[in-house]
């Protein structure tokens, strides 16, 4: 297996030469690579999604190529290179977790997630350099729904939170009446949006929805019945610019009917 490392750090090395290497890959830094990080990360998802093992192969590979890509810019930069990002992992799996490397003991999963999230914070304070909020770590690149899942999840550590999700439900109800008000009075409706989002993003919470695998699920189910919109229509000899609203609609339903009932 380092074998294989070695071969790709090597490959990375011989695309970054400025002499020898490769014009796309000499000019790139960490912040034009970024966004490519993200996508691989996304393709790694899609592919567990899929349940397709041989694109999850090649999406890790991808996305470690982006690992290779990063720490190779480092090193260059004399920051830190891939054996330091090896080692920094493996020194943090072996301290966030006592129970298997340590004298701690944890017997359930639940009991394991609190322990990991007390040493993360106390990683976090050792490390500051000024008073540090407790939220300061959680990125910003997020996506916004997993973003503020994971913001309204540490709030909540902190004692931040409602006793119970009728509370939560009760705010949705109030960012919804404030959407309203905003459309009658010209207000700031993006602004209230937002608030009626971050609100339903906390039901979701206190229920035990990830918001981000709700939504992902929601819009493959979108793309579904919107699929059999236009197989239908297609049928008919028709298509989507000819259709009429209630057309659409009834084959909508039609398909609904059909993922209900198992068809």
């Amino acid at each position: 297996m380092a074998r294989h490392i070695d071969k790709l750090l090597a490959v990375m090395a011989r695309l970054r030469d400025p002499e020898t290497g490769c014009p796309w890959d000499v000019q790139q830094d960490f912040a034009s690579i970024a966004p490519y990080t993200i996508e691989e990360a996304y393709e790694v998802a899609d592919a567990i999604e899929r349940g397709d093992m041989s694109d999850l192969k090649d999406e890790l590979g991808d996305l470690l190529l982006q690992v290779v890509f990063h720490a190779r810019m480092a090193e260059e930069s004399g920051f830190f290179d891939f054996d330091d990002v090896a080692e920094a992992i493996h020194d943090k799996m072996v301290r966030r977790h006592p129970h298997v490397f340590g004298e701690t003991k944890a017997a359930r999963a639940a009991d394991v997630r609190t322990s990991w999230e007390d040493i993360k914070a106390a990683e976090r304070f050792e490390k500051a350099n000024r008073v540090l909020s407790a939220l300061d770590d959680i990125p910003v690149a997020f996506p916004a729904l997993m973003r503020a899942q994971k913001l309204q999840k540490r709030a909540a550590r902190c004692g931040f939170d409602w006793p119970d999700v009728a509370g939560a439900r009760r705010k949705l109800d109030e960012e919804l009446g404030e959407i309203d008000d905003a459309i009658i009075g010209n207000g700031d409706i993006a602004e209230e949006v937002g608030d009626a989002l971050f609100a339903l993003v906390n039901v979701a919470r206190k229920l035990g929805v990830d918001v981000e695998d709700a939504l992902r699920a929601t819009n493959a189910k979108f793309v579904s019945r919107f699929r059999a919109i236009e197989h239908g229509l297609a049928a008919r000899g028709t298509s989507l610019d000819e259709a009429s609203l209630e057309e659409m609609d009834a084959l909508w339903n039609a398909a609904k009917a059909r993922s209900r009932s198992g068809g």
